[in-house]
């Protein structure tokens, strides 16, 4: 009967909340899908798909070094944010935390990193719309 009760308590609370945890996102095909649509829009400068999933990968480190940092709601609430019309990025979750003011920013690297961030091509499209 107690072992019984023993196997019920461990399979009915799982060692670490999911919340506890940095998402985990399939960034690999996602920086793929990216970087085909960045290219079959003709973009100047269209990220390869390697490029992105450096991006993503720095970033999933960074928010692993501070994610249990960041109150529940917060992480909640970009998570949401970061995986909204179904591209789940580490960037855009790292950005949206480090808005809201709880993530330390490490100095960025040089380029800066995009990632499958939906605001990547912003300015790029900008400075295309400026110039017609």
């Amino acid at each position: 009967m107690k072992a019984a009760l023993l196997v019920l308590s461990l399979l009915g609370q799982p060692t670490i909340p999911i919340s506890d945890r940095v998402p985990i996102f399939n960034v690999e095909a996602l920086c793929r899908d990216v970087s085909a649509d960045d290219k079959a829009s003709g973009l100047t400068l269209a990220q390869d798909a390697g490029e992105c999933v450096r991006d993503e990968t720095i970033a999933q480190q960074q928010l692993s070094s501070t994610w249990l940092t960041v109150p529940g709601p917060a992480r909640d609430s970009c998570e949401g944010e970061a995986a909204a019309g179904g591209i789940e990025s580490y960037v855009d979750l790292l950005t949206c935390l480090q808005m809201a003011g709880w993530a330390n920013p490490t100095p960025p690297p040089k380029p800066p990193l995009r990632g499958a961030s939906k605001m990547r091509n912003a300015k790029n499209e900008l400075r295309n719309e400026l110039k017609n």
